[in-house]
């Protein structure tokens, strides 16, 4: 039947005519019949195939000429009829009015990949004026055994046939033809840029469907690819030397230069874009990084050319989502090659640049890198371009993250277009990005300065109230943490955010206006005033109640309560409503939480220096020692000695603030004074107690000395006793030197809050690096 087979018959039936779901494209059915005829022409073996094509209209707009587009692809598809134009004109009018649907908004928005390499340029002698058979393929083959031209000749012939997807899968069953492919290539790759463009294109076309990379992988063809990518740009590495000693009037010599140039960028655009393909599979791309992939696509980052930049970049943001290629190109100066292409006039390439710096930006060192290189500015610039302001807003994003660059962020326009696209929202619901940038810079107190300029805070807090935003209250609240000239400010909608303070609002709410309030340490604030006319003392309390709310919402209320306490006669207020008992359980329910500890704490400094509230504290209060270094007992003991146990917290910032409050106590109550010295004492000198008790316990070990001469040390002139217990009042005088007593400097008033009170202690929520940790307490 073989021998009876003389022609192979193809025809094409034109099917059904339709749009596509979801992209701006005609989808166009047909059906290809392959018949073999017999030598007389009777019908020997025949089958049939449907299959559709896509043609994509992106320039389709509103204003576009319907009538003259639908010719236009009736005239560029052969499988449309000319008959049909009626028909693709009413699709197209029905695409020109269709709403995009979400998804493909949001696609359009974002990042444009290119599909495929762009058209290969004609090489001298891959000019051809006869069309390929897939009949021929043998004669094809044939051209492959002799000379660098008809290799090309032949090649070129079949990259033809491979260009058409329906002709591939009978030239995979060609074995001769794919075998003489990969062997020419292996062995005449340097001898002709143009034979090994043809041919690495050839698999090329095989590689963009998944089911074929077996094919590419058996004959070796993506380590041939990294072979021919490394050579061709060790040979660019020598061409600059000769490229230099060309005249500018040697103008054959200048076009010859860059004619080869656009060859070997045209050789590992087709080579790279191959091994793109296969990188689909996770472990071919490993075996890729190991034969430094990275390192190669970043040297090939030097050029100018857009579309090989483009492919590029595409595929060093597919390698950047894996952590170990990440790092390989922190270490070729990938930021620094990057920073070059932004911005550019390319927007296919701009937006790769972008979301491949947006990969790299969830390192903290290449962040870093990204401020070094001078990115930071020009990222700010981009915030005016529609198409690149969601990316390049997610990378300064991560920047903001880092204290140390907040700051920087005051020298560039990046603030005032911030507030801007703010207020451009008007009612609507802002992004996320964007609040988030914003929230991160109100931390740094320059940039706070900056937002509140003209009339930025009452914008947003005129916003903040009518939106109930959380984030954005949460960015106020970042702002309100600063002293200085903003928090003045804030004395004008003092009354606003205590009215957003009741039980019907959401948690979250309240929790953001709540800390904005406790940040307004305000000296001149009638907080009695505010606390009486909001009723906000029953909420407060019934907040402090353990389990009452979110942990996170119970401790603002305490930092509230420290911040009001300030005022003499709001601590008398908060006295007798019957707080303190309410902070003394919490104290008890949170005592392995530090930050509520030192917030408590803090309190009850506050509320020592008012003589209306330090009775309750020093004598009313009993507090189970339950916590921290102390271990629990089944008896309590006044506030005082809760106090005196955590001086040794491991906490500094507790030490500080119990530090202060025993001070006052002991120049207050002299019972208490002697105890607390007593144990600072102890504390300071413990190691040379135990020695001394050690000694007393054992009594046959001799002395080190003669008897006689033991009260050196133990009896000091009968001014210490030899049993080794010492009296604090001894060393009344030697305080001021080992720093036990609070004493100030002018000699003023203990109790003058306004020269011998600490700040607030830092909290969590609080801390910031361009600032002191903790308040210093002297």
């Amino acid at each position: 039947m073989q021998d009876d087979a003389r022609y192979l018959k193809r025809k094409v039936t034109a099917g059904s005519l339709d749009v596509h779901p979801t992209e701006k494209a005609l989808v166009v059915h047909y059906e290809v019949e392959a018949s073999i005829l017999a030598e007389g022409g009777g019908h020997m073996l025949g089958e049939r195939k449907e299959g559709q094509k896509i043609i994509r209209v992106k320039s389709l707009s509103p204003s576009t000429d319907v009538g003259a587009l639908a010719k236009k692809v009736v005239e560029e598809c052969k499988l449309i009829p000319a008959s049909r134009l009626p028909q693709v004109e009413q699709l197209l009018y029905y695409l020109q009015n269709r709403k995009s649907s979400p998804v493909e908004g949001k696609m359009e928005k974002k990042e444009k990949r290119p599909v495929k390499p762009r058209e290969l340029t004609p090489f001298d002698g891959m000019e051809l004026n006869e069309e390929a058979s897939i009949t021929r393929v043998d004669e094809y083959i044939e051209l492959l055994y002799e000379g660098i031209p008809e290799k090309i000749r032949g090649s070129a012939l079949i990259l033809q046939l491979a260009r058409n997807p329906d002709n591939l899968e009978e030239l995979l069953h060609n074995e001769a033809a794919l075998g003489a492919l990969a062997r020419v290539l292996r062995e005449d790759w340097k001898q002709s840029v143009e034979l090994a463009t043809i041919i690495i294109y050839i698999f090329f076309c095989f590689s963009s469907f998944s089911q074929f990379h077996g094919v590419v992988s058996h004959y070796k063809i993506g380590a041939l690819c990294m072979s021919v990518v490394e050579h061709e740009l060790k040979r660019h590495d020598v061409w600059p030397p000769e490229n230099g000693s060309l005249r500018r009037d040697q103008d054959k010599a200048v076009r010859k230069y860059h004619g080869l140039l656009s060859k070997q960028e045209q050789l590992l655009r087709v080579s790279l874009y191959l091994l793109l393909n296969l990188a689909e599979d996770t472990r071919t791309e490993l075996k890729m990084r190991n034969k430094n992939i990275v390192g190669l696509l970043v040297k090939v980052l030097e050029r100018d050319d857009e579309e090989l930049l483009v492919l590029v970049v595409s595929f060093l943001k597919k390698l950047s989502i894996f952590l170990e290629n990440k790092n390989d190109m922190a270490e070729v100066d990938t930021v620094e090659r990057l920073a070059r292409l932004v911005p550019c006039d390319h927007d296919d390439l701009l937006n790769l640049t972008l979301r491949l710096l947006l990969n790299l930006s969830f390192d903290s060192g290449l962040r870093a890198k990204m401020v070094e290189v001078g990115l930071l500015p020009k990222l700010t610039a981009l915030l005016g371009d529609e198409n690149s302001r969601q990316v390049a807003l997610r990378i300064l994003y991560h920047i903001s993250i880092d204290d140390r660059f907040k700051g920087m962020f005051v020298y560039t326009d990046c603030i005032p277009q911030l507030m801007q696209m703010l207020y451009e929202h008007g009612e609507e619901d802002t992004e996320a990005e964007l609040l988030s940038i914003c929230i991160n810079l109100a931390a740094n107190k320059r940039n706070a300065q900056l937002i509140c300029e003209g009339n930025g805070l009452k914008m947003l807090m005129k916003r903040a109230l009518k939106m109930k935003d959380c984030l954005l209250m949460k960015m106020i609240r970042n702002i309100s943490q600063h002293d200085g000239a903003t928090k003045p400010v804030f004395i004008d909608y003092v009354g606003d955010l205590a009215a957003e303070i009741r039980a019907e609002e959401e948690e979250e709410w309240v929790l953001e206006c709540l800390g904005t309030l406790a940040n307004l340490t305000i000296p001149d604030l009638d907080w009695e005033l505010v606390l009486k006319e909001y009723n906000l003392v029953p909420y407060l309390k019934d907040r402090l109640k353990p389990a009452s709310a979110e942990d996170d919402l119970i401790l603002e209320v305490v930092i509230m309560i420290g911040t009001v306490s300030m005022d003499d006669a709001c601590a008398a207020m908060l006295a007798k409503s019957g707080i303190i008992p309410a902070l003394i359980e919490l104290l008890n329910a949170q005592q392995e939480d530090d930050e509520f500890v030192c917030q408590i704490v803090y309190v009850f400094y506050q509320m020592v220096f008012h003589q209306a509230t330090r009775d309750v504290i020093i004598k009313d209060t009993r507090i189970l020692p339950t916590v921290h270094s102390v271990q629990p007992t089944s008896f309590s003991v006044e506030a005082p000695a809760y106090l005196i146990d955590l001086m040794h917290d491991k906490n500094a910032e507790i030490r500080k603030v119990c530090d202060n409050t025993l001070d006052i106590i002991a120049e207050y109550d002299e019972e208490w004074g002697r105890k607390i010295q007593s144990e600072k004492f102890r504390f300071h000198n413990n190691q040379w107690l135990e020695m001394v008790e050690s000694r007393q316990a054992d009594e046959s070990e001799p002395y080190l000395y003669d008897n006689d001469r033991t009260d050196l040390f133990y009896s000091a002139d009968g001014i210490t006793p030899a049993d080794g217990s010492v009296s604090p009042d001894f060393f009344n005088d030697l305080q001021p030197q080992n720093g036990d007593m609070h004493q100030t400097g002018d000699g003023s008033d203990v109790f003058d809050q306004t020269s011998s009170s600490p700040g607030r202690p830092a909290t969590a929520y609080g801390f910031r690096p361009d600032e002191q940790p903790f308040y210093q307490y002297s």
